[in-house]
């Protein structure tokens, strides 16, 4: 890791949840962090993710789809973690628009940029498991087939492979981190547009019941944010990862009504109830997933090292502590 010591580094989504995760873990490193956000109210950045560090960080109000703004930010930097997006399913369907200019043609010109003015960079890309689609076989691999079930997913797979692409075509060193679901503090709470775990955490914090969609029986993975920043670390520093793509994900893998009642017996208690699938959902629901990520084990030596219970106890530890900063409307 003293690759990051005084490197000169960029992270867009900066001040939302895995990007302000990741700009705490650089600053102890030494690097000069610069985070980039659009701080549009539905996309997730939180000025008070980075209240800890304020002032050991650059923060630059702007928004990935200006490409004379992104153009002159990437100018001298050595590293760049791409972590802006959009990234509700939901909303990719209602407006498909907005999420091709966010997470399809800002990326492209994003790489324009690179190839135009820092060619030595090096590139992080934050691309997600929803690429997969529904299943054929778990764990999932990184041969599985592609087939999104959403606008999201279409367009992150187009994000993704242009970096893949610049990278083959052009040698900007890139690669790709397809995550799994990531949680920890830091992580929306205020609705579902990141994850359904925020507003898990936030109903038993309020003593309301858990809403589980289904029989609640879906299979899924997640990943605490300490370690998704550890493999971003890992594969910022590594040219073995230039030009290839690696799940994450956990070798604990849960059903969501189990989840729920380990929630429950964090400490505060607490109901859950199963409803069905709103129908917008239903369409667009992949069923068990889970990762095979002995990929990056192998060539980067990445292990997922903070246990469910663990994680999600120190999650609601934090946002017992912090939750008023991460609310600005009802459920």
């Amino acid at each position: 890791m003293s690759s990051y010591a005084n490197a000169k580094i960029l992270i867009t989504g900066g001040l939302g949840f895995i990007g302000s995760n990741l700009a705490r873990a650089l600053v102890a490193q030494g690097a000069d962090v610069t985070l980039v956000d659009s701080l549009i109210p539905q996309y997730g950045g939180n000025p008070y993710n980075i209240e800890d560090i304020r002032d050991k960080v650059t923060v630059n109000v702007c928004d990935v789809r200006d490409p004379f703004a992104m153009a002159y930010l990437l100018k001298d930097k050595d590293f760049l973690f791409n972590l802006a997006g959009q990234t509700s399913h939901l909303d990719s369907m209602a407006d498909p628009q907005t999420d091709l200019e966010i997470n399809a043609a800002a990326q492209l010109s994003i790489l324009e940029a690179c190839r135009k003015t820092n060619p030595g960079i090096k590139i992080v890309f934050a691309s997600t498991r929803q690429l997969y689609g529904k299943p054929d076989y778990l764990p999932v691999d990184e041969k599985h087939p592609i087939r999104p079930v959403d606008v999201n997913g279409i367009n992150k797979l187009a994000g993704e492979w242009y970096h893949l692409l610049y990278n083959n075509v052009y040698g900007i060193r890139a690669c790709a981190l397809r995550l799994t679901n990531t949680y920890g503090p830091g992580m929306r709470v205020k609705d579902a547009r990141q994850t359904f775990l925020g507003i898990w955490l936030r109903l038993l914090i309020e003593g309301k019941p858990i809403k589980v969609f289904g029989d609640g029986l879906q299979l899924r993975d997640f990943n605490y944010v300490d370690d998704c920043i550890q493999a971003m670390l890992l594969a910022g520093a590594s040219d073995v990862a230039n030009g290839k793509v690696y799940n994450l994900g956990s070798s604990e893998v849960i059903g969501l009504k189990t989840l729920a009642e380990m929630m429950i017996n964090l400490g505060l208690g607490g109901a859950f109830e199963l409803i069905p699938f709103p129908p917008e959902r239903k369409a667009i629901d992949i069923g068990d997933y889970y990762s095979d990520f002995s990929l990056i084990t192998q060539e980067l030596g990445w292990q997922p090292k903070v246990g469910l219970r663990e994680g999600l106890g120190r999650t609601l530890i934090y946002y017992q502590e912090h939750l008023d900063h991460y609310l600005d409307k009802e459920i």
